[in-house]
C-alpha cells in the first residue's frame, strides 16, 4: 500500500490534491454530523455558533479556511510538495464547509433543511467526484495535444503544426456538443462527458429535458417531440431522482421536513 502511495500519489505530485480530497471529505462528514445532532437537540453537542443574535453559519468559517489556504499555497515554493499539501489541507476544509451551504448562497436565505437545500448535496458529491476522477489520474476531455512540445523547449517535432489544429478542432467539437447538452438541461451527462468525451454526443442527440432551454426554444412548435420529452422524463429520469434523494437522506439527513418552531438548525 505505502508503495503505490509513494507511486501514484506523491512521485506523481499529487500530494496537494489527495490532502485536499482526504479534508474535503472528512470535513464534509464532521460538519453533516455536527448539524444532524444539533437539529437533534442532543444536549452534550456545542452547538451553533452564536455572535450575540446572529448565527454565525459554518461556511463563514470555510470562506477563512479557502482564503488562508489559497494564500498559503500561493506563497509556498513551489516544487515543495509537503509544504503545499497542508495548505491544500486547510482549502479542502474550507470548500467543504462553504459548498454543504451552497443552496444558501444561491438562494440567499436559509433552505438548508428544505428540498433548495439538496442543491448543496449535489454541489458536494460533484465535487469530490471531479477530485477523486482527477486523483486518479484522469484528466478533463481528455484531449492532450501528444505532438507538441512545450512552447518554453523552443522545440517543435515534425508535424506539430497539425497536432495543434487537431488538438483545436476536437476542443472545439467538444465545446459545442457540451454546450448542446447543458441547454438540453442535462447537467450530470454534461459533468460525465468532461472525463468520457463521447457522453456528450449521446447527449447532444438526444432528447432535451422538457423545462430545458433547448426545449422551449425548439420544441415550441414540435408538441410530438415535447410529449416525448416529458414521457421520458417521467419513465426514466424521475425514479433516479427518487433514488439519489434516498441516498442523499440517508447520508445527510432528512431535507423535506418541516421546521420546528425554536429548533436549531
Amino acid at each position: 500500500m505505502s508503495g503505490w502511495f509513494e507511486a501514484q500519489i506523491v512521485h506523481t505530485g499529487r500530494l496537494p490534491l489527495f490532502c485536499f480530497f482526504v479534508a474535503f471529505v472528512v470535513g464534509f462528514g464532521f460538519i453533516r454530523l455536527s448539524v444532524r445532532l444539533i437539529r437533534a437537540q442532543v444536549r452534550w453537542w456545542p452547538g451553533n455558533v452564536i455572535a450575540g443574535a446572529v448565527h454565525i453559519h459554518h461556511m463563514v468559517f470555510g470562506v477563512v479556511f479557502m482564503a488562508v489556504g489559497g494564500v498559503a499555497e500561493l506563497a509556498a515554493p513551489l516544487y515543495s510538495i509537503g509544504w503545499r499539501a497542508g495548505p491544500a489541507a486547510l482549502f479542502g476544509l474550507g470548500t467543504a464547509l462553504v459548498l454543504d451551504e451552497f443552496a444558501l448562497l444561491l438562494h440567499l436565505r436559509d433552505v438548508y433543511w428544505s428540498n433548495e437545500g439538496r442543491l448543496s448535496i449535489d454541489a458536494v458529491f460533484v465535487a469530490a467526484g471531479v477530485t477523486a476522477l482527477l486523483l486518479i489520474g484522469i484528466s478533463p476531455v481528455g484531449v492532450s495535444p501528444a505532438g507538441v512540445k512545450s512552447v518554453a523547449d523552443h522545440e517543435w517535432l515534425p508535424g506539430s503544426l497539425g497536432a495543434v489544429m487537431t488538438f483545436t478542432v476536437a476542443v472545439a467539437v467538444l465545446f459545442v456538443l457540451a454546450a448542446i447538452t447543458l441547454l438540453k438541461g442535462k447537467v450530470w451527462t454534461g459533468l460525465v462527458g468532461l472525463f468520457l468525451p463521447p457522453i456528450f454526443i449521446a447527449g447532444a442527440v438526444r432528447l432535451a429535458r422538457p423545462g430545458s432551454p433547448w426545449a422551449r426554444w425548439r420544441y415550441r412548435d414540435r408538441p410530438g417531440k415535447l410529449a416525448r420529452a416529458g414521457r421520458r422524463e417521467q419513465r426514466l429520469r424521475l425514479p433516479v431522482v427518487r433514488a439519489k434523494i434516498r441516498v442523499q437522506d440517508l447520508l445527510t439527513g432528512r431535507h423535506d421536513q418541516p421546521a420546528v418552531p425554536g429548533k436549531p438548525t
